[in-house]
């Protein structure tokens, strides 16, 4: 992100570009009010700068020059600090053709306003003390959310559920701070050993609230960045077939003819709350042209970088060499074998399945049968049987886990240090620097380059 001002007001569309009933243009700012009284009229004449805050009203965007009428539109005024950013917003809700917002937002822009760098809102409501950095990222995980569970997780988030059990771990840290340097500025008081003691005992106490959390953090990083799982098995034994199922719509050709998925097919589906990218491909055969061989290659390549393999056997017939190699083959990674045309007379040797691999999945893409243990098994791998309750902390950044990471083991080795009796100014250093990582998290302490990291993932309108 380009060096910027606070001092600037800034715009940008806020909503996606396309077709659609309404769109937004924002405005933040000092000189939000003043743009919007250049551009926009009322019926009563009236400009927004006279408007009470969150009021919404009606009018039209009006090009001063030439009085010509850009867009019949809505217009909301919200007052600093009642806003997103805390400072002065207009928001203007117009026709939601890309033409119309355009023309909008280059109006704005020619009145007074800077074009918004991406997530320079949010940065605002962040930098104005509205929000702090975890709750800022959260907004992200809430527009990037692809299930209903991770929805939840950001939504818990910007509420500021992490924030508070970081905000009460970093408070109980600053008490045994105070405990330990009261002993190093005062050692002539003699309270050694009742303070340290004390001091001993919370910090075991937070290294166990450190741990918790980021135990849990997995299922977090889970429902955020999703799996990737890859069906594969050899051709014809329902690949296809099993991938439309589970999406519930014709995605991939399926025939009688064998290979005719030639390249691979990725989708997004929700299992369970649970995002996952399910990849359909190519049948595992000896190849008999380039484009074969190069399907063949990418399948091979997506198993060995899938988190879950779904390896699909044809219940209407007896195991071949073909599928010994392929379980012979699979990856030291979860692999789910399902014994699919469950419909059909079924002649597989189930025995054989269970011994090399384990307890197949048996059921039938085409009738849909069973699909629901299949969903059921993919759930149990991923959160190997233990799914923390809606209530838990679930922490869904990579960046927060670090930090989180670093500041438990200072933690840990601040409690191991006190409890050999060494020196209290390296036990204190341990303790002050736990305490800066969580601050990091919730941006107590940050450089520019850190938030143009963060902010740079956002679009330019949030």
């Amino acid at each position: 992100m380009r060096l910027v001002s606070l001092n600037d007001t800034i715009a940008a569309i806020s909503t996606p570009i396309g077709e659609s009933g309404i769109g937004i243009v924002r405005l933040s700012g000092k000189a939000a009010l003043m743009v919007a009284d250049k551009i926009f009229t009322s019926k009563g004449n009236k400009g927004p700068s006279t408007f009470k805050s969150h009021a919404v009203k009606y009018g039209w965007i009006i090009k001063a020059t030439s009085q010509e009428v850009i867009d019949e539109v809505l217009l909301t005024v919200m007052r600093a600090p009642r806003s997103y950013t805390r400072e002065d917003t207009v928001e203007i809700s117009c026709h939601g053709g890309i033409i119309a917002l355009r023309a909008v937002l280059d109006l704005v822009l020619v009145n007074g306003c800077r074009l918004a760098e991406p997530g320079e809102f949010t940065r605002r409501a962040f930098l104005n003390g509205r929000i702090d950095l975890a709750q800022a990222e959260a907004v992200l995980d809430i527009i990037k959310a692809k299930t209903d569970s991770a929805l939840e997780v950001g939504e818990r988030q910007l509420k500021g559920v992490l924030s508070a059990a970081i905000n009460k771990i970093r408070n109980n840290i600053l008490d045994i701070l105070s405990l330990v340097e009261a002993n190093i500025d005062f050692p002539e008081e003699g309270l050694e050993h009742a303070d340290l003691k004390k001091a001993y005992q919370k910090l075991r106490l937070v290294d166990d609230s450190l741990s918790g959390i980021i135990k849990d953090s997995y299922q977090g990083r889970i429902l955020r960045e999703g799996i990737q799982v890859v069906i594969c098995g050899k051709p014809n034994v329902g690949k296809s077939s099993l991938l439309n199922a589970l999406l519930k719509q014709e995605r991939s050709i399926v025939t009688s003819v064998a290979g005719t998925t030639r390249d691979t097919i990725e989708e997004i589906i929700d299992i369970k709350g649970i995002p996952i990218r399910i990849v359909d491909t190519a049948g595992i055969i000896e190849p008999k042209d380039l484009i074969s061989k190069k399907a063949i290659q990418r399948t091979k390549n997506y198993i060995r970088s899938a988190d879950l393999v779904i390896l699909v056997f044809d219940g209407s017939k007896r195991l071949s060499p073909e599928d010994f190699l392929l379980m012979q083959r699979m990856p030291k990674k979860p692999v789910i074998p399902v014994i699919n045309k469950v419909d059909l007379k079924n002649i597989i040797e189930k025995d054989l399945v269970l011994k090399n691999l384990s307890s197949p999945i048996e059921l039938s893409a085409k009738k849909l049968r069973n699909l629901k243990d299949l969903e059921q098994r993919i759930v149990d791998l991923v959160y190997k049987g233990k799914v923390t309750g809606s209530e838990s902390i679930l922490i869904s950044n990579l960046r927060h886990v670090q930090l989180l990471t670093q500041a438990e083991k200072l933690i840990a080795q601040a409690g191991n240090s006190l409890d050999n009796k060494l020196s209290l100014e390296f036990i204190a250093q341990d303790i002050k620097d736990a305490l800066g990582f969580l601050d990091d998290i919730l941006g107590k302490r940050f450089s520019e380059d850190l938030l143009d990291k963060i902010f740079s993932d956002f679009c330019i309108g949030k």
